[in-house]
């Protein structure tokens, strides 16, 4: 039975994280927000679920990924879950808890990128906040982006196995999701991201390896891949990168 993915159709966000992990390992997935609602699939069908009386552990908001009987929620979680499942995680609990770990401040960070351009609410238009951005986009560029990518640089100085991941010698879901952070950050701020690239060697080398895994690349070419927009979490808005 496939894995079923429910996120928005039309972005990358938060559900591309765990897109990543599932075309990475070739695993067999619905992403069912992106389906024909004539087969039971589309919007509705993830909206149906989430709201259902009849779900008993409901998801707060998508992603979230169905398998079989189970619910998981969050991406995080969601990548926990998978890791193991898909060979995108240590065999030790130590490795396992520190990949979470990793996991969760990419989350962090994913967090702070977003606020950048909605730093009042999500609910008010870019437009309605654009002085705040303004503010919020300057500290992001100057201090936040810097210190995310320099730490990550130093747990690839550090990895007993080699610089080249993350987490011991083999692709995780870690390395997958800190290539697509870096990846939405070259896109959402491309001059301020080079800057610290130059500064983070190691960082910059493992995003151009994972776009180069054989699934990976071949998933990035294909029209599963969506583009960023300025739908998702990654905004290209000019003025925001200084």
């Amino acid at each position: 039975m496939p894995y079923e993915l429910h996120y928005w159709p039309t972005i990358q966000g938060r559900g591309e994280f765990v897109r990543l992990a599932l075309e990475a390992a070739g695993a067999d997935y619905v992403d069912v927000a992106r389906g024909c609602e004539g087969e039971g699939q589309g919007v509705a069908a993830m909206l149906h679920f989430m709201e259902s009386p009849a779900v008993q552990r409901p998801p707060f908001a998508p992603p979230f990924l169905v398998d079989g009987k189970v619910i998981v929620g969050q991406t995080a979680a969601i990548l926990l879950y998978l890791g193991p499942r898909l060979g995108l995680v240590g065999k030790s609990e130590v490795q396992r808890l520190w990949t979470h770990q990793l996991q969760l401040t990419i989350a962090d960070a994913v967090s702070e990128v977003h606020d950048t351009h909605h730093p009042i609410a999500s609910s008010l238009y870019y437009d309605d906040q654009k002085p705040e951005a303004l503010r919020r986009a300057k500290e992001f560029r100057e201090a936040r982006l810097p210190k995310f990518l320099d730490w990550f640089e130093s747990v690839l100085q550090r990895n007993p196995r080699g610089s080249a991941h993350l987490v011991g010698a083999r692709l995780s879901y870690a390395d997958l999701s800190l290539f697509q952070l870096v990846d939405g950050l070259l896109y959402a701020f491309p001059k301020a991201t080079r800057r610290a690239l130059m500064k983070t060697s190691r960082v910059a080398a493992l995003h151009e390896s994972v776009a180069q895994h054989k699934r990976v690349a071949a998933y990035l070419a294909s029209e599963r891949r969506i583009a960023f927009n300025e739908a998702g979490i990654f905004r290209r808005y000019p003025e925001l990168d200084g």
